[in-house]
Order: C-alpha cells, then structure tokens, then sequence
C-alpha cells in the first residue's frame, strides 16, 4: 500500500459510509454456490464498469457506459451459478422497488425500475449438484441479510469460488486517503489463473510483506495441489469480480476510470489474469458531491483501488477454508501452507 493511504479500522467496503454487504448461500448439501450484494446509500451512487475477462456474465453493464441515460444505482449483485445465477439480480430488483429505490418513471413513488447491474462467476457442480445455483430467492435473501459487518472467505458469492485451484471466496479491505476520502474493495477470488508464485508458493498479491514457506512445505503443497487440479473434471472456467467504492465525489468517467485502474489490482494478486476462460469484471461507486477533486487527489483514488483489490484477493484467499466433498477437492491456501 502507498504511503499516503492509511488502513480504516474495520478494513472493509463498508468503512464507505452508506455501503452494506450482504450473503446468503444456495441451501442443499451438494450446493456450492451463493450471492452477494452491495447495497449503496439513498439516493444512490454513481456507477461504472469495467470488463476485460473474455468470458463475462453479466446483467445491465451496458446501462453504465457514461453516454447513457442511467445516472446513478442503488446496488450491484455479484453471483454464483454462472449466466443462470444472474436471477438473482431479480429478487434484488423486487427487494428495491418494494422500497422505493429506482429509477423513477412516473409520478407516483412506487413508480420506479431498480437498474441493478451483475456479475457473475462459474462455480456450476462444485458442490456435486449442477442445479444448484442462486435464483431471485437467493438476491432478495442477500438484501435482508445486508449490513456493515462483511463475512469474509467461502460465503455469498464466494461460497464456490476456486482460484487456481485453490479455495477462494469473498475479500474487502478499505483505506482512508489523506484528502478525506474513504475508498473500499470487495472482491470475489474465483480466478483460472495462480494467486500463488509457482517458484515459492508466497502469494502475489502481499507484494513486500512476503514470508517465504519453507521449501519443504511449498514443494508438498504444490504436489497436492496438482492432485486437486488434475482431479478437478471441469476447465477451470472462473472469474474474479470486484466492487470498488469511495464517498469521494466522482463523474461517470471519472468513476470509469476507476473501475479501470482497479483491474491494476487484479494483475497483481492474479497471474494470468484476463484470460478467455475468466469474465473478470470491476465495478466502481462513487457516493460523495460537492467540489470536485483535484488532480491529485484523483490520482490518489485511482491508485487506491489497485491495491485494495489486490489486499480484497489476498484476503479471500487466507479467509477460505478448504473443500472437499462430491463436486471435488478445492484445498485452501491455510491448509497447504498454514498461517
């Protein structure tokens, strides 16, 4: 992290103020799947994306391109079940226009359509039942479980996430900048390509602040994770998804680019990243008004993102327990090479 960034206490997506996050899983023993939602404070937010996996799964990404009508969101689904997990936006939609939050297209309050952007990830049989998968029972559920206290690991959309054939799941991390502003990451670590260097097992991602594993343990940690792979029956059809948040006062394209240089991120804790098989996406909120920022401190936030987003997939990756049942073994970074 830069020098002039500063960790927030509570080290979460939350630490915006307005912003909550919510879980909740598809119930069933051989269900590995889940969603999660990123609720933004009334009146909303404005909202980017950027999307440079080569397989995306996504719903209403095409209403934040800045020459579009859609100005600001009131919240961002990301999901398991691949394209069929995507229903789950739809139990977010319904959750929102039962109170009142949405675009509105008429003069009464209820009158209102909930543009809520989604992403999603391939998690399909990791828990050995290929139907099992989030629908809009799943996003309404997500919604009320919503609040500032965000479970990290293999829960919401996390619940199935695998990266590199390690177990990954749901990471946040925020930081404070010295212009006052709150900025915050919550990814989903599902990715095809490594979050460990191959040569010594350390992970990409804690960049300076590496402790090298014994070369004893990482080379019995690469040879059950070869196991785990060359067991795994399916391609490793991933994608990591990350929701980048600051109550600093951003335009469309200035929330664009953040979304952007956030992927920087990305590439750090991931590698490769970006790949055919993967849909990587990152989505950017911005909550604050007033003057704009200066240069600067514009920069300042750009550069935020990157490394929240590689601290969110370092976190994921350490939150995880690993898996091991009928959908296949998916062991954990803990597990192979302890704390």
């Amino acid at each position: 992290m830069a020098d002039t960034q500063k960790a927030h206490a509570a080290d979460s997506i939350t630490d915006v103020p307005g912003f909550l996050v919510g879980h909740a899983r598809v119930p069933g023993e051989r269900a590995l799947s889940g969603t999660t939602v990123v609720l933004a404070p009334a009146p909303s937010a404005v909202a980017a994306v950027d999307v440079r996996g080569g397989g995306p799964g996504t719903r209403e990404t095409d209403a934040l391109d800045p020459r579009n009508v859609v100005e600001r969101i009131d919240a961002v689904v990301l999901t398991g079940g691949s394209a069929y997990g995507l229903d789950a936006a739809g139990g977010v939609m319904a959750w929102l226009e039962e109170r009142g939050r949405g675009v509105r297209v008429g003069p009464e309050a209820h009158q209102v359509v909930p543009v809520v952007p989604a992403a999603c990830v391939f998690d399909l049989g990791r828990g050995g039942d290929w139907r099992a998968r989030p629908d809009a029972a799943t996003g309404r559920a997500a919604c009320e479980a919503a609040g500032t206290e965000v479970a990290q690991g293999g829960v919401g959309a996390g619940t199935g996430a695998v990266a590199g054939g390690l177990k990954g799941g749901i990471g946040t991390a925020s930081t404070v900048l010295p212009c006052g502003a709150t900025v915050g990451a919550l990814v989903v670590a599902n990715a095809a390509g490594s979050v460990v260097d191959p040569a010594t097992g350390a992970l990409y991602g804690l960049s300076g602040r590496v402790a090298y594993p014994a070369p004893e343990v990482h080379e019995a940690a690469s040879k059950r994770l070869g196991e785990a792979r060359a067991n795994a029956g399916l391609p490793p059809l991933n994608t990591t998804l990350a929701v980048v948040a600051t109550d600093a006062p951003l335009t469309r394209p200035q929330a664009q680019k953040l979304a952007g240089t956030s992927h920087d991120g990305l590439a750090r804790a991931v590698r490769p990243v970006h790949l055919m098989h993967d849909g990587d996406t990152v989505f950017a909120l911005a909550t604050g008004s007033g003057e704009p920022l200066s240069p600067a401190d514009l920069n300042l936030v750009l550069a935020a993102g990157a490394d929240l987003v590689a601290r969110a997939i370092t976190k994921a990756v350490l939150a995880a327990e690993g898996v091991d049942g009928p959908g296949g073994t998916f062991p954990s970074y803990r597990e192979l090479y302890g704390s």
